[in-house]
């Protein structure tokens, strides 16, 4: 018994270790809005594991006092309260004084659906939400989660700018898991470690949108396999929603995503330099083509959005890709506005 305690404390510290590198230089107060859901709950928990979180406060219709509660026995620093809407001023209270809030908050994909299918259920929650936070923590970095994500985003905009509070630098679309799922998708071609690859992904985050470079990281892939490649990272929600049979979607992998990202917003705001990751944010890179939001690399910093990096060099079937999504992505941004204005 003693033996297999020392081993399993030891693999969860290592865990920790690996995750999350650095002691908390400073408090930060973390809010996550769906806390209760499928991905709110394991998000939770691992912002809990992050020793850069001092107070973390998490927020849903039903369910959020009783995940805070079981979190709260995890032996690390950070305090943990859960909030829900029985009290009038439960979601104010729980985003006063946040500096970052995550929004992982709506109704999950099931079988035959895509992103674009949630939009009517998932804008309405996303618009109040926004307009909580807009009100309870303007200054605070917004890290949308809620698909479909190009048009969440536009929506959150949206919603600040109308209250006057908007700082693109500050919101943010979390696309990392597109990222690990390229990454970890290559390595299983080539027989690589998955920990060392880093697939530049840009575009949007869903379905053809979706634009893995390969090129950039010395990789080519030809023919079927190519296209089966890029298939996978562009529709690997699918593959967990079909293997889920309609009880989910793919939650415990955008939960990594999710933490991964708030990690390294923590890096940059707590003074570490050099921190890229791709995100979907207000870009200069692609309005000229009425395209004003679009994912990239981005260097993040104690404001949020220090440099946008551009594309860079592409194949001539990464420009193929890349004019699909751009067309796409266009009309998506174009009804997460259209909404809000018809829906303020």
């Amino acid at each position: 018994m003693f033996a297999a305690r020392q081993a399993t404390q030891s693999v969860l510290g290592a865990v920790q270790r690996r995750a999350f590198s650095a002691t908390a230089a400073n408090a930060t107060r973390v809010a996550v809005l769906g806390a209760a859901g499928g991905i709110g709950q394991p998000l939770s928990l691992l912002l809990k594991l992050n020793p850069r979180v001092s107070e973390l406060a998490l927020y849903d219709i039903k369910g959020a006092p009783g995940v805070a509660a079981d979190i709260s026995h995890i032996n690390t620093k950070s305090t943990v309260k859960g909030y829900e809407p029985s009290s009038p001023d439960a979601i104010k209270e729980c985003l006063t004084g946040a500096e970052i809030v995550l929004i992982p908050a709506g109704v999950p994909r099931k079988p035959g659906m895509t992103r674009d299918d949630l939009f009517n259920t998932n804008a309405s929650i996303v618009r109040d939400l926004a307009k909580a936070a807009a009100d309870a923590c303007p200054d605070a970095a917004i890290l949308i989660i809620a698909n479909p994500v190009n048009s969440t985003v536009p929506i959150t905009a949206e919603v600040f700018k109308s209250k006057g509070v908007y700082n693109p630098k500050k919101l943010f679309g979390v696309t990392t898991l597109d990222v690990v799922r390229a990454s970890r998708f290559i390595s299983q071609l080539k027989s690589t470690d998955p920990a060392n690859e880093n697939i530049t992904v840009v575009g949007g985050h869903s379905g053809a949108t979706i634009v893995p470079l390969l090129s950039q990281a010395g990789y080519k892939l030809e023919g079927a396999e190519r296209d089966e490649y890029i298939k996978r990272v562009q529709f690997g929600g699918d593959e967990v929603v079909q293997a889920k049979g309609g009880a989910g979607s793919a939650t415990l992998s955008m939960a990594m995503a999710g933490a991964r990202f708030a990690e390294s917003l923590l890096k940059a705001a707590q003074g570490q330099t050099g921190v890229i990751e791709p995100t979907f944010v207000d870009s200069p890179l692609y309005k000229d083509q009425g395209v004003t939001y679009f994912a990239s690399n981005v260097e993040l910093g104690p404001n949020g959005v220090e440099k946008i990096h551009p594309v860079g060099e592409l194949t001539e079937h990464e420009q193929s890709l890349l004019d699909v999504c751009l067309k796409d992505l266009k009309g998506n941004i174009e009804k997460g506005v259209k909404f809000v204005k018809e829906n303020p």
